[in-house]
């Protein structure tokens, strides 16, 4: 028994926060888990931003519903569904994610939620589960399932590295660099024959 795990931004859809830092001007949202490891840390500095610039909610939503799936996205998973049971792990949140999931045809996500204030003000988050993409890999494989996972960034690794067979879709250099050992892919035709081959 088999099961896919994908992330989702920056393997079928464009990163949300580089999109909304274009679209607010504020060029420091830019960072992403490929730049630093520390989700935590990542997603307390961003907050800190919002309030700073005082965003809310709202305009992050108004941003992503610009937002369409990266070319080819879409029938990729359409395809890989078709075949076996897919779910996309991400660290991103439902109030960001159900739009999304709207275009790509409601594929099973496991993602994490906000904190908001009556106001808008986005004021915390609250994680699924530690590691969840770790953590949640573990969990299907102890009730039978052998994974396969697929992702770009460092939060993506362990899931990869735990799994029966990983790869690296459009990462960094820097990260293909470090874990040389990772078949790593720019296209979805050559992700979708990689994982058909563990199938």
């Amino acid at each position: 028994m088999n099961i896919v795990c994908l992330d989702l931004e920056g393997v079928l859809v464009p990163e949300i926060w580089i999109a909304f830092s274009e679209a607010s001007g504020i060029p420091e949202l830019k960072r992403t888990t490929r730049d630093e490891p520390d989700y935590d840390k990542l997603m307390r500095w961003r907050i800190g931003i919002l309030k700073e610039h005082g965003l809310g909610l709202k305009e992050i939503q108004d941003t992503i519903a610009k937002i369409d799936p990266l070319p080819g996205a879409k029938e990729f998973l359409d395809e890989l569904r078709s075949i076996t049971q897919v779910i996309i792990i991400s660290d991103t949140f439902t109030q960001f994610a159900t739009p999304l999931m709207e275009k790509l045809g409601w594929p099973t996500i496991f993602c994490n939620s906000l904190e908001v204030a009556d106001s808008g003000e986005i004021t915390g988050f609250k994680m699924r589960i530690e590691n969840s993409k770790l953590t949640t890999v573990k969990a299907l494989q102890s009730i039978g399932y052998d994974t396969i996972a697929s992702g770009d960034s460092y939060n993506d690794l362990a899931m990869i590295q735990a799994s029966k067979a990983g790869f690296l879709f459009r990462s960094t250099d820097k990260i293909k660099a470090d874990y040389p050992e990772l078949p790593a892919f720019e296209e979805y035709k050559d992700l979708l024959e990689a994982i058909k081959k563990e199938l």
